[in-house]
Formats: structure tokens, sequence, C-alpha cells
């Protein structure tokens, strides 16, 4: 195929219609529309109602854990959880993240200490808890990044050798699964966020699990300023519940949510399919045995290999209406505050560098077809066929651009 037909050299976009990685799943609008209506007629808006109720008891159903604390956002369940379990001092974090992990506790004067990830993996190396805790420590966010999980055992293991509480970010691991158990019940505590772009959504939303009855109520307590009855208050708080018409949502979405994950596994099978023979486009899989929400289509780009670093790459799919994303670069270790500050122990975080120079996440999601797909893997295919014209033609844009700020 002529590579006119390539936006880049003059030719019109594949798509006229944007591609995004998130666009929200809807589920059944009239019956959204009429949990809203019915809640309306109530006059019950906030403050606990009986869908917020509803909805935390399917979701410890969902999750088999004994407490669902619902909450305004995923920061602030993670926020609650921490500052319930009395993290202080530092607290360890992969860097492959989103920036919202390590701010949750930079926010309550905690410091985010960062860990490298496994090789294999993009999730945080178990053995770097060992490296990186000290007398300061107080606990450790592990993230299940991309629906799949950290190994769950040897982190708690490492942690529970150093009496480090563990609060696991689970926010794109909804309805997943670790060695068959449902992700949920782990460590101390579990969070989930709940995000417009999360497949279960609830506009804006998350939630804290956990099997710990105390913990459970500690975090109900905090979420709500420390209320325990209408006019007696025994713990601090802060304003952290859910309202009724982002519950409503949650419910619609998790009554959807069978479709939502059979609608993306169909799509991650067409994405499969059509990259397996492109050299240098790695899409990582996940494990059949394990329960999987196939939200997220993560590729590595090997420019060794391709030609083409990823950054030109997502260059030229944006330019075709794909608005393919670089998840969590450059990563929150070169975030601020984080970056202007000495590294402990002089870490060097290689391996997360190395990834997150080669991650790029497709479109996917309900809002995007198996056909859509296979115009995307087509496209990437003309792209890899003209690779060094394209990098050519990106060099020679980059000199002109630069020529240009020169004069002015």
């Amino acid at each position: 195929m002529s590579i006119k037909r390539l936006t880049l050299f003059g030719g019109d976009p594949e798509f006229s219609r944007t591609l995004h990685v998130g666009t929200p799943n809807i589920g059944d609008t009239k019956r959204f529309l009429t949990r809203v209506e019915n809640l309306l007629n109530r006059r019950v808006l906030t403050n606990r109602g009986p869908l917020v109720r509803e909805l935390e008891s399917r979701m410890t159903e969902l999750l088999s854990v004994k407490h669902c604390v619902t909450m305004s956002n995923g920061t602030a369940a993670l926020e609650i959880a921490t500052r319930a379990l009395n993290f202080k001092g530092n607290a360890i974090v992969p860097a492959l993240t989103f920036v919202a992990t390590a701010h949750a506790l930079e926010w309550q004067r905690v410091r985010p200490i960062f860990a490298d990830i496994m090789p294999t993996t993009h999730h945080l190396d178990p053995r770097w808890i060992r490296r990186l805790a000290t007398s300061l420590t107080s606990g450790v966010i592990p993230v299940n990044l991309w629906g799949r999980t950290v190994d769950i055992d040897a982190v708690v293991a490492e942690a529970t050798m150093r009496d480090l509480a563990v609060v696991f970010d689970s926010s794109h691991a909804f309805g997943c699964t670790y060695k068959g158990k449902p992700v949920g019940g782990f460590g101390d505590a579990e969070i989930f966020s709940f995000h417009a772009t999360k497949f279960v959504n609830t506009f804006e939303g998350g939630a804290v699990t956990t099997n710990d009855d105390a913990l459970a109520e500690r975090i109900r307590l905090m979420q709500n300023f420390g209320f325990a009855d209408r006019d007696e208050v025994i713990h601090v708080g802060i304003n952290g519940k859910m309202n009724e018409v982002q519950a409503a949502m949650g419910l619609t979405s998790v009554e959807a949510m069978k479709g939502f994950i059979s609608h993306n596994h169909e799509n991650y099978c067409a994405y499969l399919e059509g990259l397996r023979y492109l050299d240098g486009i790695n899409l990582i899989e996940y494990d059949a045995a394990e329960r999987n929400n196939y939200q997220y289509i993560v590729i590595e780009v090997d420019d060794v290999v391709t030609g083409l670093h990823r950054d030109q790459l997502m260059q030229v799919l944006h330019t075709e209406g794909v608005d393919a994303r670089r998840y969590f670069y450059p990563g929150c270790h070169r975030m601020e505050p984080y970056r202007s500050r000495p590294k402990p122990n002089g870490q060097d975080l290689k391996l997360t560098d190395e990834m997150l120079a080669r991650v790029l996440t497709l479109p996917t999601g309900t809002a995007v077809t198996t056909g859509d797909i296979r115009r995307v893997v087509a496209l990437m295919q003309r792209i890899h066929e003209r690779r060094n014209d394209i990098s050519r033609k990106l060099a020679k844009n980059d000199r002109t651009t630069r020529l240009t700020n020169s004069r002015r």
C-alpha cells in the first residue's frame, strides 16, 4: 500500500472519529435513569443511602470479602485506608503507577519511596521491599497493574517479616483473580477506582475492601467526618462518601460487567491475532487460568527491531485518529516533587525507566469494535512496512521545527 495513504505524507486520517483509550462504558441507560428518577423521588441523595448500601453489598459478594466501603474517588480511598492503618514516615511504592498512588501518601506527609519492577513483568519487585525498608518505613502499596496481579504471596511475606502494613492499589484489577481468588481480600486492605475510564465506573468513585472488622469500622468513620451517630463524633474524619447518583451508575455497571468483559476479551483477541506477526511489537498477554477484565491493551515497542521509537509510533497513530497513550510516563520518580529529592540508597530504577520508554496502550472498550481494531492493526502494519521512510520524515520535521523555533 502506498505510504501516501498515511496522514504524515498528505493522506486522510484512517479514523474520522478518534479512538480513545478508556472511553466510558455506559451499560443500560434506561436502568440507570430509572434508578436516578427513584432516588430523586426519595430525596435521598447522599449519606449512605439505599443505592450505596446495595452497591457495597454487591461488591462484597463479587469480591468474596467481608467489608466494602465505597468512596468519592479512588484517591480518597487510598488516603483513608493508609491513614486508618497508621502509615507514617515513608512507604514503599512502585514508580510504575499513576501519580495518585504517590500523591495519596505525600498529601499525608508520608514519603513515597520508589521501587523498581520485576524484569519479566510491570509489577513491584518484592526484593525491593527488603532493599528499601528502614525503621521509618510503615507500609507497602503494591499495584496490580493492567488487571494482572503482583506476586501477592511474595510481597505479603516480605512485608510481614518487617511488620509493614500492605494496601494493594487494585484500581486496574476489579473482577480479576490471583490463584483463583478474587482480588479484593488480600493484604490489610485493597483499594479500587471506579473512575469514568475504568471498565466498571461510578462516574468518579472508589472503594476500600478488607476482611478486618476493626479496620473497616475505622475507615467508615473516617470517610464520614468521624460520626458514629447523628450527634456523636468519635474519630477524626473527612468527607469521602460516595453519593447516590454515583452508586446508581455503579450498580448499572456491575449489572453489565459480564458483557463489558466479553467485549474487552473479543477486542484483546483481535489485537493478539493481528499484532502477533509484527516484529518488535509485543502485546502483553493475560493468564487464561485467571479471571481478567481485559480492560487494557498494552504493547511494548522494541525500537531496535521496529526501526521506530515508541514515541514516533505514537505520533503517527495520533495523526491517524488513534489516541494511543504512554501510560504513567515518565514515572512517578520523574515527576515533582519527587524528582527533585535525593534518591534513597542511590536507587536506580533502570527497569522502570526502560519499560516506560517502551509501553504504549491502544484503544479498547465498548466504544471500540473488532472492526475498528482490524483497521488499527492494518494501519500499524502499514506503518511497520514503511518505518524507514517515516523515521526520516519525522526527523526532518523535527529539524524544521527546531530551526523555526531558533529564529523566533
